[in-house]
């Protein structure tokens, strides 16, 4: 049984690839988008516990307006922002994303912020469900 369901946007087809056999290895179910897709209808028709999320796409689209998109439907699932411009960490935009990982051939990292990602998904999936939570006020 797979850990949890992971949605991998990016314009670059070998990345998602490579993203896809990796986490796969994790045993964690994975979909890929090339971003061209609503967003919206992704999520919807997938329900993936995290995204991860390329900054740059193609054409007039980018990774920034598609977290926008997610955060307007959704603010609980966890986004991880994945670029190769570690720069795009200072915009505001990005402050909506849950983590920031910068591109590297080797994908520790991210591993360790999906994993990070489902274990807080799983907390707000626990919160939401009507469980008590603990008080702290």
């Amino acid at each position: 049984m797979a850990k949890g369901k992971i949605l991998v946007v990016d314009d670059e087809h070998h990345i998602r690839l490579l993203y896809q056999e990796e986490l796969q290895v994790e045993d964690y179910e994975v979909v890929t988008s090339d971003g061209s897709e609503n967003i919206l209808e992704v999520l919807s028709r997938e329900k993936p516990q995290v995204v991860v999320l390329d900054i740059k796409l193609e054409g007039n689209r980018s990774g920034l307006d598609l977290l926008q998109e997610i955060r307007s439907q959704d603010q609980s699932i966890p986004v991880i922002l994945c670029t190769a411009y570690d720069s795009f960490q200072h915009d505001l935009k990005s402050i909506a994303a849950d983590f920031y990982v910068v591109k590297s051939v080797d994908l520790t990292e991210l591993k360790s912020k999906v994993e990070q990602a489902l274990k807080k998904a799983e907390k707000q999936s626990g919160s939401s469900s009507g469980e008590a939570q603990p008080s702290y006020f």
